[in-house]
This record gives C-alpha cells, structure tokens and sequence, in this order.
C-alpha cells in the first residue's frame, strides 16, 4: 500500500488535509464499507484568541502545504471536566473552532454523494467535547454515511452577553462550521445537498435553536433531536448574567473590560453559576440556561417555538425523542436518594414549581413511576419538564401545520444495569454503535444489547439516507412513537405521561423569552 493510501489527502478550499484509514467494526453482512477515512481538528475559523476572543468567527485563511489532520484538535472545553456520563476528552491549544470529518470516500465525487450526518456536541453549553470516542464515525461510514463532528465556543466566551460584543457567538461557530460542510464535503465524498443535522442534549437544543432560524435553512435539510433542551434565554436574563459576571470579575461589561479576564478566571466565575445540581437545574426549569443562545433580535429575532410554530423550517423532515429518565439519577443516586423518601409528594411537586392545578392530573397519568419511590418521580418530573414535553410539543404543532414535512418521535426505554435507569446520554452509543468503546459499562452496563444498538443506528442511517427512520410519522389523529427497548415496539402517544404539563406554559418547555412560552 502507497502512502497516499496509507494517509489519504484531501484538497479543501483552504489547502490539503492528510487523513488516516481505519477499519470499520461489525455490521451486518454487505457493509458497504469496512474502513473509514478520518480528517481530525480541521479548522475552520481562525483561533478565537487575541482580538477575536468575543467577535464573530472568521473564516480560517488558507495555508501552505499539507495539514496534519491525524489528531482532533484543540477543544473549547478547558481542564479535566470530572466524572461525565459521556468521555469528551479536553485539549490543551488556541484553535478550538475545528470539524472532524468521517469518510468511507475521500475523494471528489462523480456527483452521487453520499449523505452527510453533521454532529454537535452537548454539555450544557458550557462543557463537552467533539473528541470523544462515543461520537466516531465510523460506524455510520460502515453504512454509507459521512459523519462531521463540529466544535464551538462555549461558555461565556460562546454565549455571554457583552455590551459591545455579538451576541451568540457560539450560534455564529454552528453557521460556520456548516457553511464549511456545504463548501468542503463533496471533496470528502458527501452530499451537501443531503446534510442530516443532529444533537444530543444541548446539541439537541442547537438543532432545535438551528431549524427555527431563517439564516440556517439553506445549510441542511433533515434534522435528529435527541433529548434537546428549548433554552434559548431572553435578551434581559443574558444581560442580567453578563453585567453579573463582569460585576464578579470587576471590571466593565464591554469588549474592553471582558479581555482583561484571563481564561481561566472567568470559567471560575462562571462555574457555579452554571453547575448541574438541584438549585442550578430547578433554575434552569423555571427561567431557561444562564449561558446558550439568546432571543438578540439579531440573529435569533425570536424563540424556537415561536419560529417553528411560525413554520420555520416546516419543510424539514425531523426525528425527535429523549429518554424516560434524563435526569431520574440526580434524585436516586446519593446524597439526595436519602433525601427523597423523607419528603412527601406534595412537597416535591411543589419544590419542583408544579402549580397545584397540574398535580392531581400528573400523578394520575404517571402511576408507575410514583410506584418506584419519590426520587423516581422527582427525577421523572424534572426529566418531564426540561426534556421530555418537548417531543409531543413539537410534534403536535408540527403535524398539524398545512404541508409541513412529516415529523418521527421515538422514546429510549431500555434501562441499563448500573441504574436500572433508562437515564441521560444512555442512546448515545447506541446511536453510534460504540458499545464497544471506552466507558461504556458506567452508564449502560457489562452487556449492552447489540440488538438494540442495530435498531436505534440503523434508524439513523435509514433517516439520514432516505428520509425515514422506519416506522409511521406522528400524525394528529396519529401520535406514533418508536420505543426503543427489548423488544423495540411502536406506541400510540408514547408520551401521553408527560401531557398534563403541556396545559401549563412555564412547564411546556423551560423558559425561553419573555411572552414565547404560551
């Protein structure tokens, strides 16, 4: 084998990358590939340092030569993040705003590319990684699929307000990044004309904020939501949390005064506030994220409801669902399982700022999870709220919108071994097809079901290629879901559970601006 096979180069519009070959894993017989090219931290803007730390992204110049593109980048996300449900490696460097490219073909195409699935990352908007090994590609090259990993800027530097600054800068990475998809993957062998965006948690909520914004229309045309947060935060919260964060770190809230902040000082002073526990998620739940896309009147005029029940993006095919218990762990897991039983129903709902209106009707609707203990249905309420309701939410205007594209729903159910929950980021190597991969066994157990992990990936790939995931659209009449469990079976409003909180505006979805959650 030459070199060049060896390490296959691809001609970009800002010069030649150098990738390298890998075998391809499992999958059932006649694959249409067994190795897959990888094109590792590829930049695409210029690093977001210096003058350009709280701008809006610049294209990358080109370079001379060949670029190295055998490892992933440099990675927004700064230090170790800790325990995490999902392995999102840091890396230490200055050029953060990269795409990682996955190709069973890295050459130009005859015309017939094949289709591209585009992945960004969750994390709250202020952690995660594109570098973990959950989200390789490979296994969707095994089936046809090129796969795009994209980073972004988060936290403050990616969101935060500053007088004089743009606003949603992190918004601004996600255009770029596919506006390079549009311009540079038919040299990777995809389609630019079939790009399938997809996201988990807020990843989900990109593609959500990203399929109700007219400027982001002409950049794909199908959409994966996987357990998506609608937290786009009002003009005056992310000023509120902006003029906050420069009163902490005592300077003005302007270009001029954020740039004396060192990095690592102001992921400090943004830390607690952006912390996942109980204060910090019941914040969340009841005013949206302090850090994320922003309702300017700018580039997002206004919220992703609002867009979408406009009919913004209407013509896009969308695959949506969560899992039955995002965040039941936070509730059954110590210290807050001891917590839990000393607490009387009545209490938790009320802790969890259910009107009393709403209470009879939810626990009515959810018997089994209250039979599993108070943790369970505090984190199934929580869950409810900031995850779930936006399935049915989004369907039902969906499928009742004249000439909208169909729209699927799934629900994951299967509960893993460690938790006996079927909790957050438990689909993600599912939907991979990495149960083979590092970390696996914390979230989903010593034997997760390959079986299940054929149905969800194969899902994807069929909805990503043909448009369909497989099983009938929700319709009206018709509210279908897909339940991924063993075995996997179709119900009928698989999320009827979740309904009593769709009467109730602040529990439809969390906060977003002031007026849009009606």
């Amino acid at each position: 084998m030459s070199v060049a096979e060896e390490r296959p180069e691809v001609r970009i519009d800002t010069g030649v990358v150098r990738g390298r070959w890998r075998p391809t894993v499992g999958g059932p017989a006649g694959v249409s590939a067994t190795r897959s090219a990888e094109f590792l931290g590829i930049p695409f803007a210029e690093a977001p340092v210096g003058g350009l730390r709280f701008g809006a992204p610049v294209p990358r110049s080109p370079w001379d030569g060949v670029l190295d593109a055998g490892a992933y980048g440099a990675t927004a996300q700064r230090g170790d993040p800790g325990v995490v449900l999902i392995p999102e490696p840091s890396i230490p460097g200055d050029s953060t705003l990269n795409v990682n490219v996955f190709t069973p073909s890295p050459e130009h195409s005859d015309g017939a590319g094949l289709p591209v699935l585009v992945w960004i990352h969750g994390g709250g908007y202020f952690a995660g990684s594109p570098a973990s090994p959950w989200y390789d590609g490979r296994n969707f090259n095994r089936d046809g699929v090129v796969t795009v990993t994209v980073s972004y800027r988060l936290g403050f530097d990616g969101f935060g307000w500053i007088e004089d600054a743009p606003s949603n800068r992190g918004v601004r990475d996600w255009l770029l990044a596919l506006d390079w998809v549009q311009r540079n993957i038919a040299a990777f062998g995809g389609d630019p004309a079939r790009v399938t965006l997809a996201g988990q948690s807020a990843g989900g909520g990109a593609v959500l904020t990203l399929l109700g914004m007219e400027a982001a229309q002409h950049l794909f045309s199908r959409a994966i939501v996987m357990s998506g947060v609608l937290a786009a935060a009002s003009s005056d919260r992310a000023e509120a949390f902006g003029r906050d964060v420069a009163r902490r770190a005592g300077v003005d809230p302007t270009l001029a005064g954020m740039a004396t902040v060192p990095e690592e000082r102001l992921l400090r002073l943004q830390r607690k506030a952006t912390s996942i526990d109980l204060p910090g998620l019941r914040a969340a739940f009841t005013h949206g994220l302090p850090l994320g896309p922003t309702v300017d009147g700018d580039l997002l005029p206004q919220g992703t409801i609002a867009a979408l029940r406009s009919g913004v993006g209407a013509e896009k095919p969308v695959l949506i669902g969560a899992t039955d218990d995002e965040f039941t762990r936070l509730f059954v897991d110590a210290p807050l399982k001891y917590l839990m039983p000393l607490l009387p129903t009545a209490a938790i709902l009320a802790l969890l700022a259910v009107p009393r209106a709403l209470r009879a009707d939810y626990l009515t609707a959810n018997p089994d999870v209250l039979a599993r203990g108070r943790g369970a249905l505090a984190g199934r309420l929580l869950s409810d709220a900031m995850f779930r309701v936006t399935v049915p939410r989004i369907a039902d205007f969906r499928a009742s919108t004249p000439g909208a594209a169909p729209i699927w729903t799934y629900r994951f159910s299967w509960t893993s071994g460690p938790s006996g929950i079927a909790g957050h980021c438990l689909d993600v190597p599912f939907f991979f097809d990495c149960l083979d991969g590092p970390a696996i066994e914390p979230l989903a157990g010593p034997r997760p079901p390959q079986a299940l992990a054929d149905e969800v990936h194969g899902a994807a790939v069929t909805f990503v290629t043909d448009g369909a995931p497989g099983w009938p659209a929700s319709t009206a009449t018709a509210p279908i879901s897909r339940v991924f469990d063993v075995p996997v079976r179709d119900v009928p409003d698989a999320y009827a559970s979740a309904r009593p909180l769709l009467t109730h505006s602040r529990h439809a979805v969390p906060r977003t601006s002031a007026g849009e959650a009606r």
